[in-house]
């Protein structure tokens, strides 16, 4: 693991369950996460990500540094001959990005870019729903998603956008693969409005996209990070958020007195910060929990010629001639599992890798793509996007 902060504890308890992982090191700045992860894995630690990747025995990198330093530290990886999985966003420019992937494919090493929300059961379910045709042609999909990400506490390097900050960088990657993965990847173009409305929060902290795919499908996106309404209302619950009504208030309130400790908030969260006891998910690594996996990204509708498909308590709900039904889906998952299981089997048994280089390169292209249009108030035309595989 390169990082030991929020990114990490939220992956690290499932891949301690996978049977085919071993924790073998960490590299973190905070000597305290370091002793933490070093108690609890029996593993060795660093105080920077260069002596992490000179360890032999490391055979895949976990990126979970700040976003600014993804590319430098995916580089650094590979050029040590690392596999490496890059959580979002996976740079901050296209320049980047391709750097990222020309140095793995020169050094024959595997990538996996960890969009982590299109890897979610229901998510997955609904591809196979639009991918199997029963429903016709895809046209469209639709996602709302409401949510607290700027009364969270943050550092200064997740609320400034040059820098990787703002929720179009940091929740963007998710909603974007997820339309992308569903409409087959190859997006002609995105038109967008980006806002900013929490002077305490200097950073984006909504956006409304619109994006066409080369087919003539279209998707749009509305999002809000500013803790008013959420999209968990219409969900069962289900969704991405920390605070209830009445914490939303008191934490709005603090911040325009300036009250907040955002440092010693944060470190609450991050690993090791509870006697090296990582923040548990509500699943297992291998999907045998009874907990449904709550860590919805808001409200996704897949429209196509004969009927629509969304997320439902269960699995997902398909509307067509007959009326809806419900389609059942394993409700346990741990964040991260997926991600490491498909870069395990492209090391292990050479099969390809669906969340490559080039799938993170274009949906960031898109991310990129939306705070340009909200920047000059046009339509964006894209150049690197690639199709989705199955």
């Amino acid at each position: 693991m390169a990082g030991l902060g929020i990114g990490a504890s939220q992956v690290i308890p499932g891949l301690a369950k996978m049977p085919e992982v071993r924790l073998a090191g960490a590299a973190d700045l905070r000597e305290g996460a370091r002793k933490a992860f070093q108690d609890q894995f029996d593993a060795r630690t660093y105080g920077s990500v260069k002596e992490l990747c000179e360890d032999p025995d490391v055979d895949v990198i976990w990126v979970a540094t700040p976003n600014n330093l993804h590319c430098e530290h995916i580089v650094m990886a590979a050029e040590h001959g690392k596999h490496v999985v890059c959580e979002k966003p996976m740079a901050l420019s296209m320049e980047q990005a391709e750097r990222m992937v020309e140095t793995a494919a020169r050094n024959n090493v595997k990538m996996v870019c960890g969009h982590t929300y299109s890897l979610h059961p229901t998510i997955q379910a609904m591809k196979h729903v639009v991918r199997s045709g029963e429903l016709g042609r895809l046209y469209g999909v639709n996602c709302w998603l409401y949510t607290d990400w700027l009364l969270k506490p943050r550092m200064p390097e997740e609320v400034d956008v040059n820098l990787g900050g703002g929720v179009v960088y940091r929740h963007g990657p998710h909603l974007i693969d997820t339309i992308r993965m569903l409409g087959g990847g190859m997006v002609r173009s995105v038109r967008a409005a980006v806002g900013q409305f929490l002077p305490e929060r200097p950073a984006p902290g909504n956006y409304s996209a619109f994006i066409e795919f080369e087919d003539g499908a279209a998707a749009t996106i509305a999002y809000s990070g500013y803790g008013y309404f959420y999209t968990s209302e219409l969900t069962w619950g289900f969704g991405s958020r920390l605070y209830s009504d009445e914490q939303a208030v008191k934490v709005r309130k603090a911040l325009r007195e300036h009250s907040v400790d955002v440092e010693a908030e944060k470190e609450a969260m991050r690993f090791g910060a509870q006697g090296g006891e990582p923040p548990r998910g509500n699943s297992s690594a291998d999907g045998s929990s009874l907990a449904p996996d709550r860590s919805w990204f808001g409200i996704t509708v897949a429209s196509c010629e004969r009927g629509d498909v969304r997320q439902s308590p269960e699995g997902v709900f398909i509307y067509g001639d007959e009326g809806r039904r419900e389609v059942p889906v394993g409700r346990g998952r741990a964040t991260g599992n997926q991600e490491l299981r498909e870069l395990y089997d492209a090391i292990v048994y050479d099969k390809p890798i669906v969340h490559d280089g080039e799938w993170g390169m274009a949906t960031l292209e898109v991310c990129l793509a939306v705070m340009q249009s909200g920047r000059e108030r046009r339509e964006i035309m894209l150049t690197h996007q690639c199709p989705a595989r199955d």
